[in-house]
């Protein structure tokens, strides 16, 4: 079923630098996202994957990979390939904001406090749900500590998810950086289906499961 799919995941952080050493970014891993990636590839599909900073080996074929460091470096790699994707799953944690103004020589430790002026980032999961054909896929990722229901309806309706994956920092062992994830599947009829915890790799397989599942009702209906 998803063999010959062209699919864009994106994963990792991105980080947005302050100066030439300092940066603003989060705890992603990128696990989750190379994980999918891997699964769908095992599986036949297309897959590209834009990733920011990992320390993860990957195992697709380089050609499958495009590294990037910031939000806008990501987003200007993922437009190159919104248009001709069948799917795009967005697990990357893209910084929400990054420096106003990027200085170019490292910042001296001069006074006792210092003022960072942010700008926010692009939503790549937003731009994509603006230009998305009916045909395409989109599947979102939220990582929240309360209110985790309404903030993924609020975030699936802005941006035009087919459904989205939801999980917390609240347990040991899911979120950011652990092998091991538990999340929660939030489809557009506002339907809910939790799992377990579980390794990152067969946290993968529900998600692609749930991904097929999508696809075979397009193609009955």
């Amino acid at each position: 079923m998803l063999k010959g799919k062209r699919i864009l995941i994106t994963a990792g952080p991105t980080k947005e630098f302050i100066d030439p050493v300092r940066f603003i970014s989060n705890a992603s891993s990128g696990k989750m996202g190379y994980a999918i990636a891997e699964e769908l590839y095992s599986k036949g599909a297309e897959v590209i994957l834009i990733t920011g900073p990992t320390n993860i080996r990957c195992n697709l074929p380089d050609t499958k990979v495009v590294h990037v460091t910031t939000a806008l470096e990501m987003l200007k790699a993922c437009r190159h390939y919104f248009g001709s994707v069948d799917i795009a799953i967005f697990t990357a944690a893209v910084a929400d904001y990054r420096p106003l103004n990027r200085e170019l020589s490292k910042i001296k430790k001069n006074d006792d406090t210092m003022v960072v002026e942010l700008t926010k980032n692009p939503d790549i999961a937003f731009e994509f749900g603006k230009v998305k054909d009916p045909h395409q896929l989109s599947i979102g990722f939220a990582l929240e500590t309360d209110n985790i229901i309404e903030y993924g309806k609020g975030k699936m309706n802005k941006k035009k998810f087919d459904f989205i994956v939801l999980n917390t920092t609240n347990e040991n062992g899911e979120g950011f950086g652990f092998d091991t994830n538990k999340i929660s599947i939030l489809f557009r009829d506002h339907a809910v289906k939790s799992f377990p915890l579980k390794s990152k790799k067969e946290v993968a397989k529900d998600i692609i499961s749930e991904l097929e599942s999508q696809i075979k009702n397009i193609e009955v209906h």
